[in-house]
């Protein structure tokens, strides 16, 4: 079977946020299960130079983007054993940072179009062209209005998967009708219209032949009004075409047996855990001390991660005998916030305000627990991170958090970790002392958790088999 991923974002070649991290891994696992999975990218101008000089041009065309001729170049490049195609045209894509410009729409949507008309010179006709996220959205649109009729395209069906709802790529209807040559019955409210404009993650939600979205919790979550961002009653027309299938994480990377970023490598001794912790305390300046549980925050410093609800019981939190590790950036009341608690508690927090890849792995194999509250999280990878590492998570039962980590229980003795449900800080505060609790005072609760961890498996192996079963089905209708 052939699949297509079309998306924004990719690791190891640029990344912005999770969708890179499901891109760069998801298509690998694939392909070791048996099928043709090749991604297409925009080939950015920020992409390292080591990758740019190994990819090869297969073809170039110009595209028709509403009055516009515009040259494309596909480069190629075989990374990991995936094939992975770059839509090169340095007007659009030759510039500083992948998103953000006031020309979005056309920007993408010369990405969508240049996609569907690369094929016939790629010697590859996908039985599915897998979009993600808003950016790929117009994909299925533009299938069905343009290409259908036509043999090449006539069998080939669409998957869209939604990542993140918030992120809609709304523009005006005119931008849409002047790039896309679309008749204006696409621009009604049961079509592509939204918010007074047009919708590319609309079309894709409306004209794919399947909708995934990233854990099963956020696939029912987004039904509802309170997280189906205006989208909720599509959702739940196209409910039996809509699937949540939790993300992986690749265990090539993220393995601490293997990691390269740790002091002590490991897999399930605590000790050898315990000494990259003290190796981090004395890294950072905190008080080096194996028994003081260390709470760790790798996240954007936004509201939706859950930001606002530490802001309102930091102090408490600090009260508690504990260390506060944290890396990432975003708002700057958040940023400044812990700033001043690492200047106010020099013993207990430590602030990184920036993001290193190497030093979140050390934070992850350092850590007795991992925080994420999060307002909403479609998936998430942290909690994931966390599992693997031996990291036991506090998390809000929200999406794909409440589908991965299971509140710990001390009358059976099952979970791999402390949760709570309403979006409430004292709620919050409550988990964490709990959390704190068992930590200090008893370890065979600690050492029962530590064992559920180590039976979890979170790698891409069963959503992978979750995807071709999907893949599977709607190709033989």
């Amino acid at each position: 079977m052939k699949i297509l991923f079309a998306a924004s974002e990719a690791v190891p070649f640029i990344k912005t946020g999770g969708l890179a991290d499901v891109i760069g891994s998801l298509p690998k696992e694939l392909t070791r299960q048996g099928l043709d999975v090749r991604v297409v990218l925009p080939k950015y101008g920020d992409i390292p130079a080591k990758f740019r000089d190994l990819m090869t041009q297969v073809t170039s065309f110009d595209v028709q983007l509403g009055w516009r001729k515009q040259y494309i170049g596909i480069d190629m490049l075989v990374h990991e054993g995936v094939t992975f195609y770059f839509v090169d045209n340095e007007f659009y894509y030759k510039r500083t940072g992948i998103y953000g410009f006031g020309d979005e729409a056309e920007r993408f949507g010369f990405f969508c179009r240049g996609v569907i008309e690369a094929l016939p010179y790629l010697d590859f006709q996908p039985d599915v062209i897998h979009c993600h996220d808003w950016q790929a959205g117009m994909i299925p649109v533009l299938l069905k209005a343009h290409y259908q009729h036509l043999p090449f395209f006539s069998e080939i069906k669409t998957m869209t998967t939604v990542h993140n709802l918030k992120y809609q790529g709304v523009f005006g209807q005119q931008v849409f009708k002047d790039l896309f040559g679309l008749s204006d019955d696409h621009f009604s409210g049961t079509a592509l219209e939204l918010h007074g404009g047009a919708s590319f993650l609309k079309g894709g939600l409306l004209y794919s032949d399947q909708i995934t979205t990233v854990s099963q919790t956020y696939a029912e979550e987004i039904q509802t009004p309170y997280y189906g961002e205006f989208l909720d009653s599509l959702l739940r027309h196209r409910k039996d075409q809509l699937t949540g299938i939790v993300n992986g994480i690749d265990y090539d990377v993220f393995d601490p047996m293997t990691d390269k970023n740790l002091v002590v490598n490991y897999r399930d001794s605590l000790p050898k855990k315990t000494q990259n912790k003290l190796a981090l305390q004395e890294r950072l300046g905190l008080p080096v001390n194996g028994d003081i549980p260390m709470i760790v925050l790798v996240t954007r410093l936004v509201q939706q991660k859950g930001l606002d609800l530490i802001q309102h019981v930091l102090r408490e939190i600090l009260a508690l005998d504990i260390q506060l590790v944290v890396l990432g950036t975003g708002e700057p009341v958040y940023e400044q916030m812990f700033r001043n608690a690492a200047l106010t508690h020099p013993t207990k927090v430590s602030a990184h305000i920036y993001f290193d890849e190497a030093l979140a792995h050390q934070f992850y194999a350092a850590s007795d627990l991992f925080l994420m509250p999060s307002q909403f999280e479609p998936c998430g990878i942290g909690q994931l991170i966390a599992l693997r590492y031996r990291s036991v998570p506090i998390v809000r039962e929200t999406g794909g958090l409440k589908d991965t980590v299971q509140p710990y229980n001390e009358f059976t003795g099952e979970g791999t970790g402390f949760s709570f449900t309403h979006y409430n800080a004292h709620d919050m505060l409550h988990i964490i002392r709990r959390a704190v609790f068992f930590y200090k005072n008893d370890r065979d609760s600690w050492m029962k958790i530590q064992n559920n961890m180590k039976k979890g498996d979170f790698s891409w192996r069963k959503s992978a088999q979750q995807y071709i079963t999907l893949y599977t089905e709607m190709t033989s209708k």
